[in-house]
């Protein structure tokens, strides 16, 4: 099986999909919050870490299902107490963020510790969220989440939610329910972006023509976001 990389080439497979679940738990080597790996373990309870967030799983207290990534993070004493769970993949064309997130097959994914600590690994993950339009995943950080928008989401939310939308391409759309209108607005990274709308009626529908927006909500919305891309997918 052929992989495609983040820039459309082509990676060697060298790790099979994973299916662990129908919700998984990515964490990363990252900023971690008290208490957001069990938040994220009560909603996607298979734990897989990438790369050196097998140490922060191990401190916290939990084995790791699986390891995923290049290796050349993870602390040789670790690396003991995990044997049988390491997924090597040792191409460096991606990060272990998408190393990860490409191998395995949940419906769902809530990612932590990849927000929060060195911008480019932050911005890193956001292109891969964009990267990997075909996995529902959820980045969750000390204020917001942060999701792709594909195909159509349909959020509830209460009414005066700040929904910010952040284009990582140059992508057209339309959605209900917000407060400055979107419709056919010709979004771009470097011309036009969508950051603090706000939800205007209980149902906010999202749909864009092409892989590329993100959408960027207060995490205390978190269940409503997990809701409305289990639906879709």
């Amino acid at each position: 099986m052929e992989i495609a990389g983040p820039g459309g080439q082509i990676l060697p497979a060298e790790a099979p999909l994973l299916n662990l679940g129908e919700a998984v738990t990515l964490l990363g080597g990252g900023v971690v919050a008290p208490g957001d790996l069990d938040l994220a373990l009560a909603r996607a309870p298979a734990l897989v870490a990438a790369d050196g967030g097998a140490g922060a799983a191990l401190a916290a207290g939990h084995m790791p299902e699986a390891v995923i990534g290049d290796m050349d993070s993870l602390d040789p004493r670790d690396r003991a107490r995990l044997e049988g769970r390491l997924v090597p993949i040792t191409e460096q064309d991606s990060t272990d963020f998408d190393k990860a997130l490409r191998s395995v097959t949940a419906r769902l994914v809530i990612a932590v510790g990849f927000a929060g600590a060195r911008i480019d690994h932050e911005l890193a993950a956001y292109h891969t969220l964009v990267a990997r339009p075909e996995r529902a995943c959820v980045i969750l950080g000390a204020c917001d989440i942060v999701f792709h928008v594909q195909g159509e989401v349909a959020l509830d939310l209460p009414v005066g939610t700040r929904l910010s939308l952040f284009p990582l391409a140059g992508v057209r759309g339309r959605a209900t329910g917000l407060r400055w209108p979107v419709d056919d607005l010709a979004f771009h990274p470097a011309s036009r972006i969508g950051t603090s709308n706000e939800t205007v009626a209980p149902r906010v529908r999202l749909r864009f023509d092409a892989a590329g927006m993100l959408a960027i909500l207060p995490r205390t919305h978190l269940d409503a976001v997990l809701s409305a891309l289990a639906a879709r997918v």
